[in-house]
Formats: C-alpha cells, structure tokens, sequence
C-alpha cells in the first residue's frame, strides 16, 4: 500500500529532498503527521491484542518500531519524510526541558522517555534508506555513534513485523476495523476525525484482521490515545490535538 499521505484535510503534503532539512509544514500538518504516527502506534497494541503476538521486551517500544515501519512502508518518499520528521520533533517537544521538570518525568510508565524514542524514530526511519535519508538523520540530529547501527535496527524490526503484516495484507481487503465517532464533537475535532477515517480506510482497503476492532474518535477529557482490549477499541481523543499544537517546533 504506497500512498500519498492527505493530511489537513484537503491539502495534501508535499515535499522534496531540498527541504529534506529545513522543513516547513504548517501547524495542521504538524499535528495531523503526528496523528498518523500515534494512530499506527495504537494500531500495534491492537494487534498485539488480537493476534496474541508474544513481545519480547517492552510493548510501548514494539508499538513504536511498527508505527514508523507503517509509515515508511505505506507512504510515498516525500510523504512519509514529512511525517517522520513531524512525528521525531513531536516526540522532542514532549521532551523539552522548558516544558517539563525532570523530576515529574514518570521513570515507572511503561513508556520509554520521550527523547530516546526520539532518536529511536530517527534510526529506524534512516535505517530503512540510508543512502538517501543522509540528510534527514543528520537534520535531527542523529548522532553517527548511532546511525552506525541503524540499518541493523531496521532490519530487525522489519523481520519482526514483517511477517504479521504479511500475513495481513495476504488476507485481503476487509472492513475489520470499524471507524466510529461517538457523541458530539466539535469544529475543532475535525481534523482528528479525518485523519483517522482516512487510514481506516486506507488499511481497509488492503488488509482484514482476524477479529473485528473499533477505532473511536470522542472527547476525553485529556489529551490521550490508548488501546482498551476489553472492548477491542482504538481510542483517539480529540484533545490531543491540541497537545500535539503546543509542543509544535
């Protein structure tokens, strides 16, 4: 499934290797990329659930491995440059020491800290094309002790994942994920909606699940994403939204 990626609604991203450094996506794509990624993060806990798939380590950190690995795989090149890119400066703003106190970071969450998933994000996504993503690991930062070990990385989670998604996408196109919205939303949760209607629809079109699973847009109350596996639904909270904004480079 390469596709492109139409992200604030209907304006489609578009970029070329010249920006490959100095990016300049507006607040809308900003936060739309950002949803693609957390949406396919979730995606994988769901999976996880429903293929009983046994992880070897953290789960938070296979969910990251398979979101960028989604993007990477199912997007056109200058599409998911963008994406990554928005979805690595993301994860480095949710780790901004202006923004936080190391003493409020929660060592205990199941989540690795904020800032090594950023430079995990970035290793995979350059290990997937090192000959021609040079420009992008270096525009973030990524440090040559570990771009080193990078196409290892890649390889690895792709031989991990790899053969889940094969046997996905072999099953066929499906209506195994059920995209609803519940109770009243606002103008504001517009762009949340779309987003994730659009790769429902998407992975829809190329894939069926064993199981039937929800992914539910709806208010609430905080800004979250999360997979609850005892209804077997992906919740995207339009609140997040907002967060994703305020951590905007």
């Amino acid at each position: 499934m390469i596709r492109a990626a139409c992200l604030a609604l209907a304006l489609c991203l578009s970029s070329g290797t010249a920006r490959a450094e100095t990016r300049d996506l507006n607040l809308d794509e900003f936060v739309a990329a950002n949803l693609i990624a957390i949406f396919y993060h979730e995606f994988a806990h769901a999976l996880v659930d429903v293929l009983r798939l046994p992880i070897f380590g953290q789960e938070e950190d296979a969910a990251d491995v398979l979101s960028i690995l989604m993007v990477h795989e199912n997007f056109t090149e200058e599409s998911a440059r963008d994406i990554a890119w928005s979805a690595a400066l993301g994860m480095r703003g949710a780790s901004d020491p202006d923004r936080i106190n190391a003493r409020d970071v929660a060592w205990w969450d199941t989540h690795g800290p904020d800032l090594q998933r950023f430079y995990t994000m970035v290793c995979l996504f350059y290990g997937a094309d090192p000959g021609g993503r040079r420009s992008f690991a270096r525009g973030l930062g990524l440090p040559d002790q570990r771009a080193t070990y990078c196409v290892e990385e890649y390889q690895l989670a792709s031989e991990s994942w790899g053969p889940v998604l094969d046997d996905l996408y072999d099953a066929g196109a499906g209506e195994t994920m059920r995209f609803k919205v519940r109770g009243r939303l606002g103008l504001d949760a517009r762009l949340t909606a779309e987003i994730v209607r659009r790769e429902v629809q998407a992975l829809n079109a190329v894939l069926s699940l064993p199981e039937e699973i929800d992914v539910v847009v709806e208010n609430c109350g905080e800004p979250n994403a999360f997979y609850d596996p005892n209804y077997r639904e992906i919740i995207m909270c339009v609140e997040f939204a907002d967060y994703l904004a305020s951590v905007a480079p």
